[in-house]
């Protein structure tokens, strides 16, 4: 089986040097302008969680509340949202509206913090989504996973910019994460499990409700982490993270050791594998599965082929 067709991901161009992040090209303009409201942000960090939020979707809503393409939950938009367009109304659904708001808002948060000590993006992006009194009550980014997760994820976009990359994998590199994966293969699957160092009891839960606190092995993410770390690359520890952390290939230039990643847009990738040749993958598929060979159309999104670059990686 050969798979060379896949949908080439983030086709939009990168706007001008400040912004260096693809993004919609609709949105590019909005963002650059509203990513320089003040010194404390700029157009990537403003990118970066944007695509967290709603992956440039206008119309998301929350089951929060939280509403359009930054995710503003009323009152917030009540009191930072502005009329971006001149048009005498403030439109939380109108995305002229909702990004200098979101710029506004990010600018607000970051006059909140300022006393926080710690990362000041950090601290800026916990505020944003946990709120300035959690920052302040815990001096950083509050002890809550949703939150630590939220700002490792942003800053792993931010972090994926073209000027601030280093070398792609090697030849021998990839065949050295390939070989690490191949000796997996039969390894259980653990939600969450997986790091560094090889297997590792995971967490609770799986959207199906599945625990890996009991089970020592890997999930998706897990197993391409802990391959690429013996090839001498620190990838980011989940798959729509680590698509940010590589460099999207064409098919024709697909070679074994490359990630493959499933999902519907850059924002909801939700699987990643190690491809190995003639259309198979190595991965770990889903709970009650082991790490296995699969073939790149094993799932019906296929979204991207990635070639890993090397980064520094930093904890929160």
């Amino acid at each position: 089986m050969v798979v060379t067709a896949y949908v080439q991901a983030a086709g939009n161009s990168p706007a001008g040097s400040a912004l260096s992040m693809s993004v919609p090209a609709a949105y590019q303009a909005l963002i650059e302008d509203a990513g320089n409201t003040c010194p404390d942000i700029s157009p990537n960090l403003l990118a970066g969680l944007l695509t967290q939020e709603s992956g440039f979707d206008p119309t998301a809503r929350s089951p929060a509340g939280a509403q359009g393409i930054a995710q503003m939950m009323p009152g917030t938009w009540k009191t930072y949202g502005v009329d971006g367009n001149g048009d005498g109304k403030r439109d939380v659904w109108d995305p002229e509206d909702a990004i200098p708001s979101a710029g506004n808002y990010l600018c607000a948060i970051a006059q909140d913090v300022k006393n926080v000590p710690g990362s000041k993006q950090n601290n800026i992006l916990a505020a944003y989504n946990a709120g300035p009194g959690a920052v302040q009550k815990y001096g950083g980014v509050p002890p809550y996973d949703e939150t630590q997760n939220y700002v490792r994820s942003i800053n792993a976009l931010v972090g994926a910019q073209p000027g601030a990359r280093g070398r792609k994998a090697t030849t021998a590199q990839a065949q050295t994460a390939v070989d690490t994966a191949k000796a997996q293969i039969g390894t259980p699957y653990s939600w969450g499990g997986g790091n560094a160092n090889g297997a590792s009891t995971g967490i609770c839960c799986s959207p199906s409700g599945k625990t890996g606190i009991t089970i020592r092995g890997f999930d998706c993410s897990g197993l391409t982490l802990h391959a690429y770390a013996k090839a001498g690359i620190s990838l980011p520890r989940t798959a729509a993270q680590q698509y940010t952390a590589s460099e999207p290939v064409k098919p024709g230039d697909v070679r074994p050791g490359d990630l493959v990643f499933y999902g519907d847009s850059a924002a909801s990738i939700h699987h990643v594998g190690i491809y190995t040749g003639g259309g198979w993958m190595i991965d770990a598929p889903r709970p009650g599965t082991k790490v296995r060979y699969s073939p790149m159309d094993s799932m019906p999104d296929l979204f991207a082929v990635a070639r890993p670059v090397s980064q520094n990686n930093k904890e929160i």
